[in-house]
């Protein structure tokens, strides 16, 4: 994920948490919003009750990766911000993998591509 696809700034997740829609399963949670550039973004929130440094980063790697892996799939005009919530500390790869597509076919922002 290059830096413009990275959501950074508070104020831009504020605006996402106030105007987007919110998908949750029991890993994630997802806010969608969107947006007018050709290209997506992504913003990761990963609270320290979710567990130490370690866990934390190894959870928005994860994700990245998950990103990475289905980004020709994911509308491409949407700002996401994933919130990860204390389960997802146990997931290897796949599972959350497995949890990231679930959570994002129940926001339907695949395209009909897929």
């Amino acid at each position: 994920m290059n830096k413009r696809q990275r959501i950074k700034r508070n104020a831009e997740f504020q605006e996402i948490f106030k105007k987007g829609k919110s998908f949750a399963n029991r890993q994630f949670v997802v806010y969608c919003l969107a947006k007018e550039e050709d290209y997506y973004r992504v913003g990761l929130s990963v609270s320290k009750k979710v567990g130490n440094a370690v866990v934390r980063n190894r959870i928005k790697r994860y994700i990245r990766q998950t990103f990475l892996e289905i980004h020709e799939q994911v509308y491409s005009k949407m700002d996401y911000i994933i919130i990860a919530r204390n389960p997802a500390a146990k997931l290897d790869f796949h599972e959350t993998k497995k949890s990231l597509e679930h959570v994002l076919k129940i926001a339907k922002v695949f395209s009909k591509k897929s």
